[in-house]
């Protein structure tokens, strides 16, 4: 495998990939580029991949010299929880007896800077290597990593699968919705465990349908995540004959003009529904503009996107925001991770820089002397890396609503399981070839996706956890409503359930009751 892929990426990526030629019998790395990441050695490595910050910056090109690296910007708090959480997964496997007895899990996690670039670069890395080189021509033994955690995002993940997915390297995803990943003759391992937003628009109508809303506003990001969620609502509100007042995509580059343009337009509509299909740094720019022309009376349907983003629960937006409905994948309870995560402390392995960076972030200081910035803000204390944890307050600390993280222990669980039953085969009864089985120490990739595609177990929070024949999770979503807290700012509370099963269809419970309107009447 590894030769095919190194030759093809070499001729097809050489711009961006860890090529690699024939030297005197050796295949040898071409080179490196710097990632953000965390390790930890196993017998057998999962790879991740997460959004530990929000921004890329590139560095200029003079196209004279070998360019700096990319710059990530802006920690995230929250997806750095979700890394851990992987992390936490994989440390109580290697305890667990029952589960994959003699065999220890590894990791590999990178972050991707919510860049698509830096994302396909991780997950190549992840699946190519990162040796200097490698002499074993016959490419025996299981792969560098045996399958991946992410992308959390749609695009990337069409990039990703449609590259690894030619070799049937396994890919679980976390909260990548985009309803054409379910296409499983262009995605063949592909699954996920966050249901498509095929689901999600249908768990949309249901709620508009519920309260009799047939004139509705959309918005939606300049993205694969929101084309495809706007192309299939539109579809389904077609089907039960409602009505869309406007269809308005967010730009790309967050124009001042275009955001103003679309502002126009909500302002202008008689329709006070409006439903969004974003991500929370896609739609930031419009709610910066709905806060600065004080537009109130808007009923905001919010995507799981960001429907419990916490950028937008302070203060400054709970006159506009408050009452805004949205869907949001399950929440679950992970027993044990809230200790695990403040018994974290930062690495003197130079591999492990992310932990670097989050102690850095977290605490405000540096682990060299000198100014630095962290986030934009000058600090000049030293890190002495024994600061304490528990005195912290950040998305990091919180498990009370785990989402998410939650998505991503159930990730790694599925790859675990998969492998914990490729391994109990008994030989004369397998599944492949002559009922033969797959052989741990020389893992083909294709025989991991037929095991995962069989997964069938139930977390310790109770939830069941499979994959249907696209490789899709079961759909069943909270309903959310954004409220005012005593301290001024927004809090989500639970007051429904979406449940779609194959012989219910969508079915949508909801406690009216506990619903917060921001306005004297829903109609």
């Amino acid at each position: 495998m590894c030769i095919t892929l190194y030759i093809f990426l070499f001729l097809s990526f050489n711009c961006i990939s860890a090529a690699s030629i024939f030297r005197s019998g050796t295949c040898q790395l071409q080179g490196r580029f710097k990632l953000n990441g965390m390790y930890q050695d196993g017998d057998v490595i999962l790879g991740g991949l997460f959004q530990v910050h929000f921004f890329t910056v590139f560095p200029d090109l003079s196209f004279k010299t070998k360019p700096e690296p990319p710059h990530c910007e802006k920690f995230d708090m929250e997806s750095f929880q979700e890394a851990q959480t992987m992390a936490f997964a994989i440390d109580e496997i290697n305890k667990n007896p029952s589960l994959l007895p003699n065999i220890t899990l590894g990791y590999h996690l990178y972050d991707n800077c919510v860049r698509l670039g830096m994302a396909f670069r991780a997950a190549i890395s992840l699946a190519s290597g990162t040796d200097e080189s490698f002499s074993n021509l016959n490419c025996t033994g299981h792969p560098p990593v045996i399958g991946i955690v992410g992308d959390p995002s749609s695009t990337p993940s069409i990039a990703i699968s449609s590259v690894l997915g030619l070799f049937r390297v396994p890919i679980v995803s976390y909260a990548a919705t985009c309803s054409c990943l379910s296409d499983r003759k262009k995605y063949p391992s592909f699954f996920r465990t966050i249901p498509s937003d095929a689901f999600q628009v249908r768990a949309m109508v249901q709620i508009l349908r519920y309260f009799g809303w047939t004139w509705v506003g959309l918005v939606y990001s300049d993205d694969d995540y929101g084309i495809y969620a706007a192309q299939y609502f539109q579809q389904e509100m077609q089907l039960f004959e409602h009505c869309l007042a406007f269809s308005e995509i967010l730009p790309h580059d967050n124009n001042r003009r275009d955001i103003q343009r679309i502002m126009g337009v909500i302002q202008a509509s008689t329709a006070r529904v409006v439903v969004v299909f974003s991500t929370s740094s896609f739609l930031l720019p419009l709610m910066d503009e709905v806060v600065l022309q004080n537009m109130t009376g808007r009923q905001w349907i919010a995507s799981e996107a960001w429907a419990t983003a916490p950028v937008y629960h302070t203060p400054r937006f709970l006159p506009f925001l408050r009452g805004t409905l949205g869907i949001a994948v399950r929440r679950g309870e992970i027993q044990g991770l809230h200790d695990f995560l403040l018994r974290l402390c930062p690495s003197n392995d130079p591999r492990n820089n992310m932990l670097r960076i989050f102690w850095e972030n977290m605490f405000g200081c540096s682990f060299e002397m000198g100014d630095k910035e962290t986030d934009g803000e000058q600090v000049k204390k030293v890190c002495t890396g024994q600061e304490d944890l528990s005195t912290t307050n950040t998305p990091y600390t919180d498990v009370s609503g785990l989402r998410s993280a939650y998505n991503v222990y159930k990730a790694v669980y599925a790859l675990a399981h998969a492998l914990h039953d490729l391994i109990q085969c008994e030989e004369g009864r397998g599944p492949f070839s002559g009922n033969s089985c797959a052989d741990i120490i020389n893992l083909k990739p294709w025989q991991l996706v037929y095991y995962l595609q069989e997964v069938n177990f139930t977390t310790g929070f109770g939830d069941h956890v499979s994959f249907d024949k696209n490789g899709d999770a079961l759909a069943i979503y909270d309903v959310l409503n954004w409220q005012p807290s005593s301290d001024g700012s927004i809090s989500i509370y639970t007051v429904g359930v979406v449940n779609e099963g194959v012989a219910t269809g969508t079915v949508l419970t909801l406690d009216e009751e506990a619903i917060y309107w921001n306005f004297e009447t829903k109609k």
